[in-house]
């Protein structure tokens, strides 16, 4: 019965998920963010530091950090996610994001550069998106509730 109901409340949103979103910069990390909350393109400036959102996707809440990713930054990435035992069970979502500038690659080229077969041990995923007009953005959502109710 404990068990049921751990499910039951996952499904139902009772735990906050977290997410953590990182790239190179203007990458369109912070744009993203805003769009999936807003459902609209957001004027955005570098991000110094971090900005964090909760996302609702169907009573399932994500804790959003989009970490800033200019070069200075980066070394600090490590903070975010250094140490914890939760990325044992933590799945990747690689968002292909500006499909609309041509010449882009897509999600199976990127797949294939960064050889993510290889990766067997967690769950991965390569969404191509636009993150201004909000194209494969859903899906994203899509695929990481689905993640999360599956554990």
């Amino acid at each position: 019965m404990g068990f049921f109901l751990t499910k039951l409340m996952t499904v139902f949103g009772d735990r906050e998920h977290k997410v953590i979103i990182v790239g190179l910069d203007n990458a369109g990390k912070t744009t993203i963010l805003y769009q999936f909350l807003t459902k609209e393109a957001v004027h955005t400036s570098p991000t110094v530091g971090s900005n964090v959102e909760q996302i609702t996707v169907r009573n399932t809440h994500f804790l959003v950090w989009d970490i800033g990713g200019q070069t200075s930054l980066r070394t600090s990435w490590y903070s975010y996610y250094c140490n914890t035992e939760d990325l044992q069970n933590a799945a990747i979502l690689i968002l292909a994001n500006k499909q609309d500038v041509k010449g882009s690659m897509t999600a199976g080229e990127i797949s294939r550069c960064l050889t993510l077969d290889a990766i067997t041990t967690h769950n991965w995923h390569v969404q191509a998106c636009c993150g201004l007009t909000g194209e494969g953005l859903t899906a994203c959502l899509d695929w990481m509730r689905s993640q999360v109710v599956v554990n």
